[in-house]
């Protein structure tokens, strides 16, 4: 792994689903390597003031197509949205003092809402969980939409170490679109 160029003073971070049911067992979505990944956040943060999204993962009211099967094998997670097992607790700060937080019912967090709320910056730094799951279905989409994506592979987390290697492997597979780096190389090229 390289260090990334320079990243420019347009680029933001973009701290995906960091929540609840992905750090509080017993959920069982929640990530062995959480605790890490919110110190690689935490760690991201004071570079990327003013220019920070959070994202929040929710379920939907009512499960359409795939979605329906999915939710037959997770019916633990078909809560409101309001519910706090989707809360944004351990960076609570952060939402309050002002990050916008992109909600969606999908995976990938990619869309308008987070472009707009990005204020369409060509580089995103990417934290979160899961790198398998909620990660790489917004840096594959982010990168195909044409931006630049980082992913801090020690600001994330997967539903296992394992997977969260294999899904880092994925994306390396995408550079230069993706490049998978971590906080201190980030940090460092700023």
């Amino acid at each position: 792994m390289s260090a990334p160029d320079a990243v420019g003073a347009d680029a933001a971070l973009v701290v995906i689903d960091m929540q609840d049911v992905f750090a509080v067992p017993p959920s069982p979505w929640a990530s062995p390597d959480y605790p890490r990944a919110l110190a690689g956040t935490r760690r991201l943060l004071p570079a990327f003031t003013g220019r920070t999204v959070l994202t929040r993962y929710v379920a939907p009211a009512v499960p359409d197509g795939a979605w329906r099967a999915y939710f037959d094998q997770w019916p633990f997670a078909l809560v409101p949205e309001d519910d706090p097992l989707y809360e944004i607790t351990d960076l609570a700060d952060v939402v309050a003092a002002g990050a916008p937080v992109v909600t969606r019912t999908t995976f990938g967090k990619w869309g308008p809402e987070l472009a707009a709320a990005t204020r369409d910056a060509g580089t995103l730094v990417l934290a979160g969980v899961a790198t398998d799951c909620c990660v790489i279905s917004t840096a594959l989409a982010a990168a195909d939409a044409g931006r630049r994506v980082l992913v801090v592979e020690d600001a994330c987390a997967g539903s296992t170490p394992e997977n969260h290697e294999r899904a880092l492997e994925i994306m390396r597979l995408y550079a230069p679109l993706i490049e998978v780096t971590t906080a201190a190389d980030v940090l460092g090229a700023l």
